[in-house]
């Protein structure tokens, strides 16, 4: 089975978060993984983000601990 690709855009629907966050996310090497195969395209993994998304999962508030 071949693990699907996605891009910014869709990363944005499923996450929330803008195109433009996750640019910032990737320069702060605080994101989830990417794959660059040219210089100018970003591609995401789909089961990859929304393992991301989950591992953010808490308990509290206050409690996050971000790296």
């Amino acid at each position: 089975m071949s693990e699907e690709f996605i891009q910014p855009s869709v990363v944005g629907e499923i996450t929330g978060l803008t195109v433009t966050a996750l640019a910032q996310l990737r320069y702060q090497g605080r994101g989830p993984c990417f794959y660059k195969p040219t210089p100018r395209t970003v591609l995401y993994k789909r089961s990859e983000i929304i393992a991301w998304v989950e591992a953010s999962a808490q308990t509290r508030t206050g409690s996050a601990v971000y790296v």
